[in-house]
């Protein structure tokens, strides 16, 4: 895939901060991410996958993403070849129609440095957090449930601690959700702390929500039918249905429920 900077994105990210403000419209960002021009920093060193940290810039701003090409993915032997970098956006569509912003801005780019790939706000954090070390925190409990839910409506196989990011302002994102979608029973999560209590009322409400979207919203339908096959739309609205049905959060399954490295 050719030769990039190995340099840890962390430090390059130090001089290049974020220029978008916490109040920047949504669309502006997504413009920029899908305008901009992508140029390439330096590779993410860890993951199975290429993932690469780049410069945008657009109409003089200049600012940092995220770019997972297809061409980076490795073969899995459940998932489909080359389609993570869709999840990773359907992951954003589904987080937006909850009405959570979990997931940062993302956007599929048809073109990239290496091909056609996901392109995604990359999150100014303290890198020594994670889940583990802010989840006793209980201004973050309605979050951190809320986040909860969403993995088990997206069927999240991959729910690492880092995948839990901590803003400067505060804020908490999920990322990493390119092994989202399956049909068949996937979760592995690090997040088991509510298991066996009742959903907040204010959370099914939420969800109510989101299942009559899926259902009777065109325009949602037709952003999920780019990104993911129709039985994989199918699963997605089985299980919002079966958590409203029984609005608990679960035990661990009998398959593994962890993943692994656990951070």
């Amino acid at each position: 895939m050719g030769t990039v900077s190995r340099r840890p994105h962390a430090r390059v990210a130090r001089r290049i901060p974020n220029p978008l403000p916490p109040e920047t419209p949504k669309e502006a960002v997504l413009r920029w991410l899908q305008e901009g021009e992508i140029q390439l920093l330096g590779l993410v060193p860890w993951g199975s996958n290429a993932t690469f940290l780049v410069a945008v810039v657009h109409e003089g701003v200049t600012g940092l993403a995220i770019y997972k090409p297809q061409r980076g993915e490795e073969p899995l032997w459940d998932f489909p070849h080359g389609t993570l970098w869709y999840r990773e956006v359907a992951a954003y569509v589904v987080s937006e129609a909850l009405g959570w912003g979990l997931v940062p801005p993302t956007v599929l780019r048809r073109s990239g440095p290496y091909g056609p790939g996901a392109l995604q706000l990359y999150i100014e954090a303290d890198l020594e957090e994670n889940y583990f070390t802010f989840r006793d925190d209980p201004a973050l409990q309605p979050v951190l449930m809320r986040l909860a839910v969403f993995d088990l409506i997206t069927n999240n196989a991959d729910r690492k601690a880092g995948h839990c990011l901590r803003d400067r302002n505060g804020r908490i994102w999920a990322i990493d959700h390119g092994i989202c979608f399956h049909v068949e029973p996937k979760l592995r999560t690090v997040i088991w702390d509510y298991r066996g209590q009742p959903i907040p009322q204010d959370i099914l409400h939420e969800v109510q929500a989101f299942y009559q979207r899926l259902r009777e919203d065109e325009g949602l339908r037709w952003e999920l039918a780019r990104l993911l096959s129709p039985e994989e739309i199918a699963a997605l609205e089985e299980r919002t249905a079966a958590l409203l049905k029984h609005p608990v959060f679960p035990h661990p399954g009998p398959w593994r429920s962890v993943p692994w490295p656990m951070i």
